[in-house]
């Protein structure tokens, strides 16, 4: 994600990033609201679904007041500083390229919210929501931020990993996290023994439509300007997505015999996460690629590692996010294409998949035992999982006081 050189406001632009925004957002509340409430029991969808409400309130609010400043601040190679606490630095005229450095501070917002909705998937069904919001806080500005300033802000990987919309920024941070944390949480009542039917997967399927339509803005947005990159971001996570799902129905009619909804809808945001750390640096192939080995990657994952490991990552956020976050990153080595990139890679080709694994390597160590820490301190203070009497009775009554109606 990099801005233009220019600092003269382009209306064009502008526009454009301040669509991209709102199409960010819409991938949170109600888009993956809608594809994780889809996938649990009656009893907890409203619970579930307000933990995308609940991250994006408290991650909102955050970012204005220091996250965004941790992130794109001076600061050092590891973090930045508090130079825009509040924002209050930042002028109505300011520039970051050719758009209001406001406009790029609320597009990053949107980033830094659905990581934190991201990963609560891995939490579904039985986390206390005040244990969530306190974590989602505390990961926001331990973990979100300084990886992002990291790879994006100005820190030790900026210009070296290759992450154009956020493969390692959000989906890996994201869904090692989810997963530390699932192992902290220990499983459902009835994982593995019983069949945890989902409520409706018609909301998953339609959360699914509106996170595919909202990653055009996640992508296509991530070129900061109205031009050919955000095009060429925008055709190859469609090309991703639609290979993605066919390698997934695939995979599912070879190994079961039939191939379901909800794969389909699984192979398609496998592509679209594989597609985002390469989407403005691959050309139609290297998508092609992309969306088939990282829903294939994403499946074999799901399917046999996931259940001999035996932890109760209840809506695969690990298993898609994190796999196809780790997957999609290393392959944006192997496919940049200096044709797309309109430059050669600053290093040789296996430096620059040196350089892709290293940035893998450094954010999942880093969001895994930050992770584990602030995990371990929510759980020792204020505990992290209702109670029995609670999980059997669902969240929504139990947490929320309220439900889905008969």
């Amino acid at each position: 994600m990099m801005a233009h050189a220019s600092n003269t406001l382009n209306t064009g632009d502008t526009a454009w990033v301040l669509m991209a925004t709102c199409l960010v957002l819409m991938m949170t509340v109600p888009g993956l609201a809608l594809f994780y409430a889809g996938m649990v029991r009656k009893k907890n969808i409203l619970g579930t679904m307000m933990h995308s409400i609940g991250a994006t309130l408290v991650v909102s609010v955050l970012w204005v007041v220091v996250g965004y400043s941790l992130s794109f601040g001076q600061g050092n190679g590891f973090v930045g500083g508090f130079e825009h606490w509040l924002l209050a630095d930042i002028a109505l005229d300011e520039m970051t390229g050719s758009i209001p450095t406001l406009l790029f501070v609320a597009f990053q917002m949107t980033f830094a919210v659905i990581a934190v909705a991201i990963l609560s998937g891995s939490l579904a069904e039985r986390i206390k929501f005040g244990s969530f919001l306190l974590f989602a806080s505390l990961w926001t500005l331990l973990v979100y931020a300084p990886v992002c300033h990291w790879i994006w802000g100005g820190g030790w990987l900026t210009g070296d990993a290759l992450d154009f919309a956020g493969g390692t920024v959000v989906h890996i941070s994201a869904g090692v996290a989810g997963l530390v944390l699932a192992v902290l949480l220990g499983k459902r009542k009835g994982y593995q023994k019983s069949y945890l039917a989902p409520a409706n997967l018609t909301l998953t399927l339609v959360g699914t439509g509106l996170l595919w339509v909202g990653w055009f803005g996640f992508n296509g947005g991530s070129a900061l300007g109205a031009n050919g990159t955000s095009a060429m971001a925008i055709i190859v996570s469609q090309v991703s997505a639609s290979v993605g799902g066919l390698a997934w129905l695939l995979c599912e009619y070879l190994h079961r015999g039939k191939a379901s909804a909800l794969g389909g809808a699984s192979g398609a945001i496998a592509g679209l996460v594989g597609i985002t750390p390469a989407a403005g640096f691959v050309d139609i192939g290297g998508a092609m690629a992309i969306g088939a080995l990282t829903a294939v990657g994403c499946f074999g994952f799901i399917s046999f590692v996931k259940h001999k490991i035996s932890i109760d990552d209840s809506l695969d956020a690990f298993g898609l996010h994190g796999v196809g976050g780790i997957i999609g990153a290393v392959l944006t080595g192997i496919f940049a294409s200096e044709r797309i990139m309109g430059k050669p890679l600053d290093t040789s080709f296996f430096g620059q998949l040196w350089l892709q694994i290293e940035g893998v390597i450094a954010t999942a160590l880093y969001s895994a035992v930050m992770t584990l820490i602030i995990g371990l301190l929510i759980k020792k203070f204020i505990g992290l999982r209702v109670s029995h009497e609670d999980e059997y009775q669902g969240l929504d009554l139990a947490v929320h006081g309220e439900k889905v109606g008969d």
